[in-house]
């Protein structure tokens, strides 16, 4: 199964957290690095906080989506990552934006994403790996581009 994990920090060397977080993503069992996108620099978005950097990665993983949730999280844990609050600022963020062409609403997993189309810092890393990649129930990725054209991301 192709899986795209959407990577992001924005406390501590967020650059180097994030380039380590794509090596721990390779070392997840049943699963190798495909891809990885560029690091960006954005402004937090329904946050505070310093600017975060983020990426994109392509796994091929022979992982259910909820193991592989599982596994995202345990990395989450050992970068520090806490959650104090909603959108609170962040040692390391991973999320799992799609799982194949899968739809899945559970209680603790949305696939895709439910907010990856609507942050430049996805669509852009994302389009930079797959520039025709489609989301499943949404179609293109790239159509939906200009409607976080007011999103400042520079890449690093």
């Amino acid at each position: 199964m192709t899986a795209y994990i959407g990577i992001g920090a924005n406390l501590g060397n967020a650059p180097a957290q994030v380039a380590s977080a794509i090596i721990q993503l390779a070392a997840i069992p049943q699963t190798s690095l495909h891809a990885q996108s560029s690091l960006f620099r954005s402004a937090p978005i329904d946050s505070s906080g310093d600017d975060y950097i983020n990426a994109v990665a392509c796994l091929h993983t022979h992982l259910t989506a909820q193991a592989l949730l599982q596994a995202l999280q345990n990395i989450e844990q050992d970068f520090g990552r806490e959650r104090p609050y909603f959108n609170a600022p962040r040692t390391l963020d991973l999320d799992l934006l799609l799982y194949g062409s899968t739809i899945i609403n559970d209680a603790n997993l949305i696939v895709p994403h439910p907010r990856m189309l609507q942050r430049a810092f996805v669509l852009i890393p994302l389009l930079q790996i797959d520039p025709f990649i489609s989301i499943p129930g949404r179609g293109a990725a790239h159509q939906f581009v200009p409607q976080v054209a007011d999103q400042v991301i520079a890449k690093i």
